[in-house]
């Protein structure tokens, strides 16, 4: 249980950083980011493994992963997109 419970901590922090290297203007703050990651996937772990029981390490760790992005995922913002001009005005048309 416990190498289960590290496999998953490390397995959370790695998301974690990768998510925070690969999108880092997306999410709202890096240590926030880091410490979700690794208690998302210790959850899932936990989860998993309180339904399946003990001997199931790799679906335990398949759980961690999967659990792990996606409470990651609510932490991603919009992307930024650009302003766009204000459109012309068109031919004839009179503005106030």
């Amino acid at each position: 249980m416990i190498w289960e419970a590290l496999g998953a901590l490390l397995i959370g922090f790695a998301i974690a950083l990768s998510a925070t290297r690969w999108l880092p203007d997306r999410f709202p703050s890096r240590s926030l980011t880091l410490a979700t990651g690794p208690v998302a996937a210790l959850l899932g772990a936990v989860l998993t493994r309180a339904i399946l029981g003990p001997g199931y390490p790799v679906q335990v760790m398949v759980a961690s992963v999967a659990v792990g992005a996606a409470l990651l995922s609510v932490l991603l913002r919009p992307p930024h997109r650009r302003l766009r001009r204000p459109a012309a005005a068109l031919k004839g048309h009179r503005t106030a």
